[in-house]
C-alpha cells in the first residue's frame, strides 16, 4: 500500500471508549454525598464547639462555648497539669474503648481505605472527636483537623454499610464525608477537595470526585449559618506589585520549610520509637506525652491548642519576637514529642503555627513586602514540604485568608519545599505511620499503559485451529510427534487452540498441556472437552483484558471481531500485557537524542 493511502484511509472507530467509565450508580452516590455533607459540617462545627467547652472548663472554670485559650488562664499551673489528665482520658478512652482513636486521623483514614473496605467502626464515629476535643482542650498542641477527617469520613461510612454498595463507592463515600469535615472546619472546599484527591482518593474519576466535591460545597454552605464565612485568617495585605529580590528569596524559604517538614517528620518518629521502647502499657503514653506538653506550656503557654488566634498574629504581622521564637521552638518540640505518644490529634493547624513562626523569622531579616507575607509563603511551603500535597497547601492557603497576590510566591516556595522533601525523604509523616504497620502507598499517579494499547496493536495471529469433531486422541498423537520432530510446522508455539465447529463458528477452546497430557487412543470428540471460550474484541484496551483475565482466572484470550459473525482474529496473552508495560519503562528509562544540529562540512584545503 503507497503511502499516500495509508494517509487516506478511514481510520479505525472505537465508539465504546471514552475518557471516563461513568456508571449511572455515580448520580445515586452523588445524590447521597449531600447528606453526608451536611452531617459532617454539623460533627465539624460540634467538635469546634466541644474544644471550646472543654478549653472553658479545664483553663477558666466556666461552661461556655465561647472562644478561649489555654495560655489566658488566671492559674498558671494549669498548663502543666491539664495536658497530662487529658493524656490519662486519652489512654483509657484508647484502651477500654477503641484502639483506633490514637493517631493524628489521617493515616488512619488512609488505612481504612487501603486494606479496610472503607468501613469504620460506629463507636470510633464517636469516639475519636471525643478523644481529640479532650486533648485539644486540656491543652494538646494539635489540630481538629486529622480527627474531623476521620470523624466525617466515618459519616459517610456508616451511611454506605446500611446500604447495598460496592466497596469502591463506600470508599467514595468516606473520603466524601473527610473533605466535608475539612471544608467545614477550614471553610475551604476546594483545598478540601485537592487534599482528597492528593491524599485518600489515590485516583482521578467522576464516581469519586462528584461525591466528593458535592459533600464539600454542601459542608460549606451549611458551615456559613453555624460558623461564619469570613477567611480564618485574613489580613496578610499582600500588594499587587512584588518585587523580583522577592521571588527569589521565597526559593530560599521554601527550602527552610523544607528543612523543617524533615526535621518535624524525624521528630515525630524518634518520638514514637522512644515511647515503643517504655516498659509501661501505651495507655499511660498519651499522659507522658501531657507532661511534655505542660513543660512546653510553662516556656510559652501560647503554644498550647489549636492557636488560631497566634497563627491570625503570625498572618498580620502583629507577633513579637518573643512570640516568634518560642512557637517556633515550643511549639515544634511539643507537637512532635507528644504525637509520638499516640495522644489524639491533626498536624495541619500545628504546621500552619509552625509555618507561620518561621516565616515571620524571616521576615526580620528578609525585605518587607507586607506585614505578614513571608509567614503566609512560608506557611504554604512547611504543608508542601510535610505533607507532600503542595496544590492542597497553596489553595489551602488561598481560601484561608484571600490573598491572591500571593500565588506566585507560595507556590515557589512549596514547590521549592515539595522538592527538597521528596529528594531526601522517602515518606511523608502520614505516609511513614503507614509504613511501620507494614503497608507500602505510592502517590505517583500516572496513566496505566495498559489503558492506552489496544488489543490490535499487540495481538499474535491464530495460527493453529481444530475442528469440534476431530478426535482428541488424534490431535494428542499429533502434537507429540510434532514435538519428537523439532516442531517443524509450528503446532507447539500455540498454547491455546480455537475448537470450531462444521459451520466454521467458535465451539471452544481446549489448552497444549491438556492435549498433550491426554491419551492418544481417546476417540472423545475435541467439541465436547472443549471449555468456553473467554474472548476479547480487537478495540478493547488491554487494562479491559487484564481485568477479564482476573476475573475469568485465565491468562490468554481469543481475539474476535464485532461483526453479526465474529472472526476469529488472534490470541492475546500475559506476554502482551507485559510487552505494553515494557514499551512503558522504555519510555520513562531510555534517554535519546531526536534532534541534531548539522554543521556544513568545510571544504578541504587545496593541495598543490
Amino acid at each position: 500500500m503507497s503511502s499516500s493511502a495509508a494517509r487516506h484511509r478511514p481510520a479505525l472507530k472505537i465508539p465504546h471508549l471514552g475518557d471516563f467509565h461513568v456508571p449511572p450508580r455515580v448520580v445515586l452516590i452523588t445524590a447521597l454525598a449531600i447528606p453526608v455533607g451536611a452531617a459532617a459540617a454539623l460533627v465539624a462545627a460540634g467538635l469546634l464547639k466541644l474544644i471550646a467547652l472543654i478549653t472553658n472548663l479545664c483553663f477558666h472554670g466556666r461552661l461556655g462555648f465561647g472562644t478561649a485559650v489555654p495560655a489566658d488562664t488566671p492559674h498558671r499551673w494549669l498548663l502543666a497539669v491539664m495536658p497530662v489528665v487529658g493524656g490519662l482520658v486519652i489512654g483509657l478512652m484508647a484502651r477500654y474503648g477503641s484502639e483506633k482513636i490514637r493517631g493524628h486521623g489521617m493515616p488512619e483514614a488512609i488505612e481504612s481505605i487501603l486494606v479496610g473496605g472503607s468501613r469504620v467502626q460506629p463507636r470510633v464515629a464517636v469516639l475519636k472527636p471525643t478523644s481529640a476535643a479532650v486533648s485539644i482542650g486540656t491543652g494538646g498542641p494539635f489540630g481538629a483537623e486529622g480527627p474531623i477527617i476521620m470523624t466525617g469520613g466515618a459519616v459517610g461510612s456508616l451511611l454506605a454499610q446500611f446500604l447495598k454498595v460496592t466497596t469502591d463507592e463506600r470508599k467514595a463515600l468516606l473520603v466524601a464525608g473527610s473533605a466535608a469535615g475539612m471544608a467545614a472546619t477550614f471553610n475551604a472546599p476546594l483545598a478540601s477537595i485537592l487534599l482528597a484527591v492528593e491524599l485518600l482518593l489515590f485516583e482521578w474519576r467522576p464516581r469519586s470526585y462528584l461525591p466528593v466535591a458535592v459533600a464539600a460545597v454542601t459542608a460549606t454552605l451549611v458551615r456559613g449559618p453555624l460558623l461564619g464565612t469570613r477567611p480564618l485568617f485574613a489580613g496578610a495585605h499582600v500588594p499587587d506589585h512584588i518585587g523580583l529580590p522577592a521571588y527569589g528569596l521565597c526559593v530560599i524559604a521554601g527550602i527552610m520549610a523544607g528543612l523543617l517538614a524533615l526535621g518535624a517528620t524525624a521528630l515525630v518518629y524518634f518520638s514514637e520509637d522512644l515511647f515503643a521502647k517504655l516498659r509501661v502499657h501505651w495507655m499511660w503514653w498519651p499522659a507522658i506525652g501531657g507532661a511534655i506538653i505542660g513543660l512546653g506550656g510553662l516556656v510559652e503557654p501560647r503554644a498550647l491548642g489549636v492557636g488560631y488566634d497566634v497563627i491570625g498574629a503570625l498572618l498580620t504581622g502583629h507577633a513579637g519576637t518573643g512570640l516568634i521564637v518560642g512557637v517556633l521552638v515550643v511549639k515544634t518540640l511539643i507537637w512532635g514529642l507528644s504525637l509520638g505518644s499516640g495522644t489524639s490529634g491533626g498536624v495541619l493547624a500545628p504546621m500552619f503555627m509552625v509555618g507561620g513562626a518561621l516565616g515571620a523569622a524571616e521576615a526580620l531579616v528578609f525585605p518587607h513586602v507586607s506585614p505578614g507575607f513571608w509567614a503566609l509563603v512560608s506557611l504554604a511551603g512547611v504543608l508542601g514540604g510535610v505533607m507532600r500535597s503542595p496544590l492542597t497547601g497553596i489553595v489551602f492557603c488561598l481560601e484561608l485568608t484571600h490573598e491572591i497576590n500571593a500565588l506566585i510566591p507560595m507556590v515557589i516556595t512549596a514547590s521549592a519545599a515539595y522538592l527538597l522533601s521528596v529528594v531526601l525523604l522517602k515518606r511523608s509523616v502520614l505516609t511513614e505511620k503507614l509504613a511501620r504497620r507494614g503497608m507500602h502507598l505510592t502517590r505517583e499517579y500516572s496513566v496505566d499503559p495498559l489503558e492506552v494499547h489496544l488489543v490490535r496493536q499487540l495481538e499474535t495471529p491464530v495460527g493453529v485451529t481444530f475442528a469440534a469433531a476431530r478426535p482428541a486422541g488424534e490431535v494428542t498423537a499429533l502434537l507429540r510427534a510434532a514435538h519428537e520432530a523439532g516442531d517443524p510446522e509450528g503446532l507447539l508455539a500455540q498454547r491455546l487452540y480455537p475448537v470450531l465447529d462444521t459451520d466454521g463458528e467458535l465451539a471452544g477452546v481446549v489448552t497444549r498441556g491438556a492435549l498433550v497430557h491426554a491419551d492418544p487412543a481417546d476417540a472423545t470428540p475435541l467439541g465436547e472437552l472443549a471449555r468456553p471460550a473467554v474472548t476479547a474484541h480487537p478495540d478493547e484496551t488491554l487494562r479491559a483484558l487484564a481485568n477479564r483475565m482476573a476475573e475469568h482466572e485465565v491468562t490468554r484470550l481469543l481475539v474476535i471481531t464485532r461483526e453479526p459473525r465474529p472472526r476469529l482474529e488472534g490470541i492475546v496473552s500475559l506476554r502482551h500485557l507485559l510487552t505494553a508495560r515494557r514499551i512503558d519503562l522504555h519510555e520513562e528509562h531510555h534517554a535519546e537524542r531526536v534532534l541534531t544540529l548539522r554543521t556544513r562540512r568545510q571544504p578541504a584545503p587545496a593541495t598543490s
